[in-house]
């Protein structure tokens, strides 16, 4: 089946917008109250196709490709922690959007949390999916390097496999070959290639040092939060989600088994259930 199979009776588009003066690839979907989906290290909003339509059915959604990912364009310069934040928030701008739901996946967890300990007016709930930027590990970051440059350096689609195998708890179960395919396709695009570097930038130790969120910043997030962690997540291991949720006031911390860096994926049913309660306390 098609990763976009579950989007067949939704009605949605994938449009570009002009965030800031970035063309941002967005796929949007529903009506309501808006919920933004961020995607992790070179990722893509093709992350939450399995979450989408049921959000889509209380809300209005936009799976955003985060600056210099998907099809996003890039800059020259580094993409720190502060610069993805002020590309989402002209996305929000650029879409006449005040306040916003985040879910945030990894890397996209780390730029929600921030904007919300930075900007709290602008963010209403606030999920957290298996979100990093609380440790800066030497080992996990080498991985996610090497990994990743390799894959984008190569033309053999087997390393854009093995890249996102790393991801899941059962890679046969949630690495489709489309989407394999999907991430080859980014990964060799010109202006990906390009920048690569910039997007590696927070796997280097004097960027990602300065930008991890500290327990100050986490004290400071007034939004109500939901953490989701995979008990085999091989980002990260499952106490540095309990310091998060010691860190965040009044937070909730909800752990998957038998599952890895995608919880939002690889246990689609249980999570969208999950995440619209969460989401519709607000109302």
């Amino acid at each position: 089946m098609s990763i976009w199979t579950d989007l067949t009776g939704v009605d949605h588009a994938v449009r570009f917008v002009d965030a800031g003066g970035v063309r941002t690839r967005a796929l949007q979907a529903g009506t309501g109250e808006a919920v933004v989906f961020l995607h992790g290290t070179s990722g893509h909003l093709e992350a939450f196709v399995r979450n989408i339509p049921a959000h889509a059915e209380r809300y209005a959604c936009h799976a955003v490709d985060m600056l210099g990912h998907g099809y996003t364009d890039g800059v020259d310069e580094p993409y720190r922690i502060p610069r993805y934040v002020d590309h989402v928030l002209a996305y929000l701008d650029a879409c006449g959007i005040d306040r916003a739901h985040f879910v945030g996946e990894s890397l996209g967890g780390w730029v929600a949390g921030r904007l919300a300990a930075d900007h709290p007016d602008r963010v209403g709930r606030l999920t957290l999916v298996a979100p990093g930027g609380t440790v800066a590990n030497p080992q996990v970051m080498e991985r996610i390097k090497t990994s990743t440059r390799k894959a984008v350096a190569e033309d053999d689609i087997d390393l854009t496999r093995k890249r996102l195998q790393l991801l899941m708890h059962d890679p046969a179960k949630d690495v489709s070959e489309e989407l394999v395919e999907v991430r080859h396709a980014i990964y060799h695009r010109p202006e990906f290639v390009k920048r690569v570097d910039n997007l590696l930038c927070l796997q280097e130790m004097e960027n990602r040092e300065p930008d991890l969120l500290s327990a100050a910043q986490m004290g400071r997030i007034a939004a109500p939060t939901l953490i989701v962690w995979g008990a085999q997540n091989p980002f990260g291991d499952i106490p540095e989600a309990h310091r998060m949720n010691d860190s965040i006031p009044g937070s909730r911390l909800e752990i998957f088994g038998e599952c890895g860096h995608w919880p939002q994926h690889e246990h689609a049913a249980r999570f969208n259930r999950l995440n619209l309660d969460f989401l519709g306390e607000a109302r």
